[in-house]
């Protein structure tokens, strides 16, 4: 799986010294009560010649990050054998999720490929930011369905 590298949100500020550990952000200052919202999303193209779209869309959508009120951060993931991708947002709450995903330019990469494919997506919460506990936590999530184990366990094909 290739993962982009994170990408914090105006929300991140707060992560401090805790993050820098994970190799993510920066710092604690300001820290709002309550746990973190982490959303995963997982979609698989129907076909390849769709994913280089895909990727631009979400990669276009992704320079709005640093300036979306309750965005902590996220990356970018993509599975090009298995034609999926998808991401792994961190969140203020679920107020702020739901803002993001009202956003025109979310709404439009969603009306343009949500026929060309299948897309699954898992909300969690944590009381506390840790980027190695929340990336592991997805890619278990993200391995555990049935189609990518059965890409997995498939015979590679010579070629």
């Amino acid at each position: 799986m290739l993962r982009s590298r994170w990408c914090q949100g105006p929300a991140g500020d707060f992560l401090g010294d805790r993050a820098a550990a994970n190799g993510v952000g920066s710092g604690m200052r300001g820290r709002r009560g309550g746990p973190l919202i982490v959303s995963v999303t997982d979609f698989t193209s129907d076909a390849y010649r769709d994913l280089p779209g895909i990727a631009c869309r979400g990669f276009a959508l992704r320079r709005r990050w640093p300036h979306l009120d309750g965005a902590v951060g996220m990356w970018l993931w993509v599975l090009p054998s298995a034609r999926r991708c998808g991401s792994v947002s961190v969140w203020t709450g679920r107020r702020a999720l739901a803002e993001f995903v009202r956003l025109p330019e979310h709404v439009a990469i969603m009306d343009e490929y949500r026929e060309r494919g299948t897309i699954r997506s898992v909300i969690r919460e944590y009381e506390s930011f840790d980027a190695a506990r929340i990336r592991r936590d997805a890619e278990a999530w993200l391995t555990s369905d049935d189609r990518s184990r059965a890409a997995r366990e498939a015979p590679r094909q010579g070629g």
